[in-house]
């Protein structure tokens, strides 16, 4: 099995780096491994206690980062190594503060993972909801580092679980604990006979919980929410888009939506700009006078999307027309209803929201309009169903503490 990993991780390889000679996602995944080992080497001082935390991308970071500077608040005498797998978390967090080295992770090899700890000389580990490397783990455990996973989930689907699944099974025995999101994932894990167990919850609600209570205001967004009802719609994709500006064009004057695209490229504001009859306002060309003149503002800036739905009455989450929906939390800390489209089942809090009636999942123009409208037209439900958003994030809370009380040196 470790001979059809090893092909299998060098199959990956040759393909993305086949894929960089035309994708600059795949081109930044290889240029930013170029000479990894060397840029490790030169950066780190030899006689520095390490603690090295992986994530895999964006949202993983985000779910690591309580743990992170947690960890950093109790042990200030340690340096914080971070690694990342994908571009999309390295690139945009690559100067993150909050870890002293930040890097992406070598691809899994029996040779890369010898370098990276021998140089890292890591005095424990922390990897982050779903990163299985077989030759990182392998060494890490064969040379006594203590080695954690949070955040996690399973679900029966995956291979852990299945008949022929031994080889990956085994891969859970190298941790010295698993911290999981929910007690479903631990009975699963007992079903296989791993015990070294415990749930800690989502370490995302901290992070929400923490991002709104720090929040800065946005005195123009304030401004533009002052006077209307506003619908923040945050991560949308095409589709997501293409049913609000149905939604505004049959009531131009019932809401007022702040737009917040996952994707900000000139381009796809274009295509946003486009969809709507109606006069829009991109935030890089809002002022004070303007910013009262539409009923459609579009966020064409990134970093500011937690901080806008505390202007909000109602959120609607994108991504759920495509491959899942994105963070609900971030919305729901404020007390806000979510509404979201139909692929969302794999997202434990998307699923717990909708059993306390404070998520509303859609899966056309009609149920989104007859969403809208019920929590428009009815004051008492929506808050009701936002006081019971917001009461879900706080009893969720504490993973960060659990974890670090736990997990220590």
């Amino acid at each position: 099995m470790v001979l059809f990993y090893n092909i299998s991780i060098w199959f990956y390889g040759v393909a993305i780096r086949t894929a960089s000679l035309f994708n600059n996602k795949a081109r930044q995944w290889v240029s930013g491994r170029k000479n990894i080992f060397a840029n490790i080497s030169d950066a780190l001082k030899g006689d520095e206690k390490i603690v090295w935390f992986h994530v895999s991308s964006l949202g993983e970071f985000e779910q690591g980062r309580p743990v992170i500077e947690g960890f950093k608040e109790k042990y200030p005498d340690y340096k914080i190594l971070l690694t990342f797998f994908s571009p999309s978390g390295y690139e945009i967090r690559k100067d993150y503060k909050g870890a002293d080295y930040i890097f992406y992770l070598p691809i899994d090899s029996k040779r890369n993972a010898s370098l990276f700890i021998d140089i890292v000389q890591p005095k424990i580990v922390f990897f982050v909801k779903y990163e299985f490397w077989f030759h990182y783990l392998n060494l890490l455990k064969k040379r006594s580092i203590p080695t954690y996973i949070f955040s996690a989930i399973f679900r029966e689907k995956q291979l852990f679980f299945k008949w022929y699944g031994g080889w990956y099974r085994k891969m859970l025995t190298f941790f010295n604990k698993i911290y999981v999101q929910n007690q479903e994932s631990k009975d699963l894990l007992a079903s296989i006979n791993i015990t070294k167990v415990e749930v800690a919850g989502d370490t995302r609600f901290d992070r929400v919980y923490a991002l709104a209570k720090n929040a800065a205001p946005i005195d123009l967004i304030a401004q533009f929410a002052n006077s209307g009802f506003v619908v923040i719609a945050g991560s949308t994709w095409e589709k997501d888009e293409e049913i609000i500006a149905r939604y505004a064009h049959k009531y131009p004057d019932k809401i007022k939506w702040i737009i917040a695209p996952h994707e900000i490229h000139k381009s796809h504001i274009a295509k946003i700009e486009a969809l709507f009859k109606l006069p829009t306002l991109k935030f890089s060309d809002a002022d004070t006078q303007n910013i009262q003149q539409t009923n459609i503002l579009i966020i064409d800036s990134i970093g500011i999307l937690s901080s806008l739905y505390r202007y909000g009455k109602i959120s609607y989450i994108g991504g759920g027309f495509g491959k899942g929906i994105h963070n609900t939390l971030e919305a729901v800390t404020y007390g806000l209803p979510v509404i979201f489209g139909p692929n969302y089942k794999r997202f434990k809090e998307a699923c717990d929201l909708i059993n306390i009636s404070s998520g509303y999942p859609i899966s056309n123009f009609h149920e989104f309009e007859t969403t809208i409208n019920t929590l428009v037209g009815d004051e008492a439900h929506r808050q009701k169903a936002g006081k019971l958003a917001s009461s879900y994030v706080d009893s969720m809370r504490g993973g960060t503490k659990t974890i670090l009380s736990q997990a220590c040196l």
